[in-house]
């Protein structure tokens, strides 16, 4: 559940769900109204709960969230290749600014997290080859940083009491366990963008899918964005 006391991570599940919605309705003008305000509403929460995160943090996770709001726009039309690429590369930077938190949190690489997750790069890539080779090599660029942000996000030792399965932090009371679930949701919505660019041709097949990629999406952010989790001492909540 979301507190009361913190009504602009309210307000980012509401316009998050309006956003959906319009995805899976075909009502773009719903989607061009309510996701550009997703990440701007998960910055206001930072900015009013982040007074205990390093100001340098902050900055950075401020920024990440930034780069999103850019790549959101441009990803409403998510069937025109050119801002596919656009928003892609807006996603890098902010990937690229959450391996930077990790790392300052003390989050390392892990074999058995990263092997995993390197092997699922390379099929996507050969894929991305195989079957839309305009948009591979931006692609797979984009995802070795969702890939490094994703593994550094997976090391048990950002939240080191908490317990963790094959690789991923089990959420519990403390903020940082849920980081790893963050990234794992973060590149299984990647996963399914190379899916539905690749395979869903239908008309339906597309609008579910979208759905089902800004649902994921916008759940990792919620988890990933929280300021109690960069905290300079972790706050624990049971937002």
């Amino acid at each position: 559940m979301v507190s009361p006391s913190r009504p602009f991570r309210a307000g980012f599940l509401a316009a998050a769900a309006v956003t959906v919605f319009g995805a899976v309705t075909g009502r773009e003008r719903l989607q061009r109204v309510a996701k550009p305000l997703m990440m701007p509403l998960l910055a206001a929460d930072v900015v009013v709960e982040g007074a205990a995160i390093d100001p340098v943090d902050r900055t950075v996770l401020l920024g990440s969230l930034g780069a999103a709001t850019v790549g959101d726009v441009l990803l409403i039309a998510p069937d025109d290749d050119r801002r596919l690429i656009a928003g892609a590369s807006s996603f890098a930077v902010m990937q690229t600014g959450y391996s930077a938190l990790w790392w300052r949190r003390g989050g390392r690489p892990h074999a058995a997290i990263a092997v995993p997750r390197l092997v699922a790069w390379l099929g996507a890539g050969a894929l991305m080859r195989a079957k839309a080779p305009n948009i591979a090599a931006p692609l797979t660029a984009y995802g070795a940083t969702l890939g490094t942000a994703a593994v550094l996000a997976s090391d048990p030792g950002l939240a080191p009491d908490s317990k963790n399965i094959a690789g991923v932090n089990i959420p519990d009371h403390d903020p940082r366990s849920r980081l790893g679930v963050g990234a794992l949701l973060f590149t299984i919505s990647d996963g399914l963008i190379v899916l539905r660019r690749l395979f869903a041709h239908g008309e339906r097949s597309r609008r579910v899918s979208e759905g089902v990629i800004l649902a994921t999406y916008a759940a990792a952010q919620f988890l990933l964005a929280d300021p109690r989790a960069h905290a300079k001492v972790p706050v624990g909540t049971s937002d």
